[in-house]
């Protein structure tokens, strides 16, 4: 790791840092160099890495794009895709527009202007090999960058071979009832953002996560109890309690190791 970092430490200030330094005044060329390094040159790097470099990994938590460990697995949905997505919103949690282009830009001026964005895109996180199916949040007054969140993942559609052993694992736990209307079986990562944080590997800017996840996971659960959204509820030992670190900066993450299964309505 230490020849990893010493090798971008020379990569950006013998190789990147002079080309800007020789066009613009050093303000500039010092911005400059920081987002292509931070948001070029790094990520993709680790992520051509990743292709021939593929770490095992038990799946009690989804992962950074790059591989980096992220939010615990700790809630599941049992219903359909519209039957989750009205019932969260029922709940008052409100459905992540699409990461894309333009509502990234938007969501940058809107944070500059300190205005509201409820629906705001969320970044992408990984289990079973993709990026969650569906993600919910919902905003906490008096703080900017403050929001409880959650992502989840269909775990009994078609996954590559490799991440099978990743679908029988969480499938132990929900065995759908003979005759019962189709359902699909959801598996969330909920947690809370309390402000920002510098990412460990690429200085890139990114959310500071609240370690203790499985209150997230409880409020979930309370919602939609509230809301009148379910049938039933349980709670089951998936793993043992564990604590692992983020892509965040001096960040934790705890859990119990418990997961929340919520029936739909």
């Amino acid at each position: 790791m230490l020849a990893v970092g010493a090798f971008f430490v020379w990569l950006a200030v013998w190789q990147v840092f002079p080309r800007f330094d020789n066009r613009a005044p050093l303000a500039i060329a010092l911005s400059a160099t920081y987002v292509v390094m931070a948001y070029g040159i790094i990520p993709a790097l680790f992520r051509i890495f990743r292709i021939f470099y593929h770490p095992l990994h038990l799946p009690v938590y989804c992962t950074t794009p790059d591989g980096f460990a992220s939010d615990p697995i700790n809630i599941a949905l049992v219903g359909s895709r519209r039957q989750t997505i009205l019932a969260m919103e029922a709940a008052g949690w409100n459905q992540a527009d699409r990461h894309t282009p333009l509502n990234v830009t938007k969501q940058f001026f809107t944070t500059l202007l300190r205005r509201p964005y409820p629906t705001a895109p969320m970044s992408s996180l990984y289990l079973f090999g993709r990026r969650q199916d569906l993600a919910f949040q919902k905003e906490i007054a008096g703080g900017r960058g403050y929001r409880h969140h959650v992502r989840f993942w269909a775990a009994d559609t078609e996954l590559a071979q490799e991440f099978e052993p990743h679908r029988r694992f969480w499938q132990r736990f929900h065995r759908p009832q003979r005759g019962a209307p189709r359902a699909h079986f959801w598996v969330g990562a909920a947690s809370k953002d309390i402000g920002f944080a510098p990412v460990r590997h690429n200085a890139q800017i990114t959310h500071m996560i609240d370690p203790d996840t499985d209150s997230e996971r409880d409020l979930i659960a309370a919602d939609l109890k509230k809301a009148r959204q379910l049938s039933g509820k349980r709670t089951q030992k998936a793993y043992r309690p564990f604590s692992l670190r983020n892509r965040a900066w001096r960040g934790r993450l705890q859990s119990d190791g418990r997961i929340t299964i919520c029936t739909l309505r």
